[in-house]
C-alpha cells in the first residue's frame, strides 16, 4: 500500500519534467530581457509596412447587420457603394465590428467614414479618422485585401 502511494506521490511531482520548466522559465526571462532592450533603447519598429507614396483613397461608411456577415458599404453621401452578402462580405463585416467597438470604447459616433487606402507598392490601409484605428489590410491576406481593393475600384 506504502508502495502505491509512493508511487503516485513522485508520478504527481513530475507531470512537467524539471528541464522542461527550466526552459520555459528561460524563454519568458529572455523574452523580457528583449522586449526591455527595444523599448529602452528605442529600436524603430521593424514589422511596420513600408511607407509608400498614396495612390488612390477613398472614404467609405461600413455598415454590418449584425453577425450575419452581411455588410453594406456606403459612399460618405449615404449613396450604395456594394451591398455584400454573408459569404461575399464576412472579412468587410469583421472588420466593420471591430471599427464599431473601437469607436464605441472612444465614445465616437458610430456611422462615420473610414478611408481606404492605396499605396504605390500595392499595399492597402484602413483608417477610422474618429479613433485613429488603422490596419495594414495585407496583414490579413491577399484575398481579404482584394475585398477592399474591389471596394476601392468600384464607381
Amino acid at each position: 500500500m506504502t508502495d502505491t502511494l509512493h508511487q503516485t506521490q513522485n508520478q504527481d511531482r513530475e507531470l512537467i519534467p524539471r528541464v522542461l520548466l527550466r526552459a520555459m522559465g528561460l524563454l519568458v526571462c529572455a523574452v523580457l530581457a528583449i522586449v526591455a532592450y527595444a523599448r529602452l533603447t528605442d529600436v524603430p519598429l521593424s514589422a511596420s509596412p513600408p511607407a509608400a507614396e498614396i495612390t488612390h483613397e477613398r472614404e467609405m461608411i461600413l455598415v454590418s447587420d449584425g453577425v450575419s456577415g452581411a455588410v453594406t458599404v456606403l459612399s460618405p453621401e449615404g449613396a450604395v457603394i456594394a451591398r455584400l452578402s454573408a459569404t461575399e462580405g464576412g472579412f468587410v463585416a469583421g472588420v466593420a465590428r471591430v471599427i464599431d467597438r473601437t469607436r464605441m470604447q472612444a465614445d465616437q459616433p458610430a456611422n462615420t467614414p473610414v478611408i481606404v487606402t492605396r499605396r504605390a507598392n500595392g499595399r492597402l490601409d484602413i483608417t477610422d479618422p474618429s479613433t485613429g484605428w488603422s490596419a495594414d489590410l495585407m496583414g490579413f491576406g491577399a484575398d481579404n485585401a482584394r475585398r477592399f481593393a474591389r471596394l476601392l475600384d468600384k464607381p
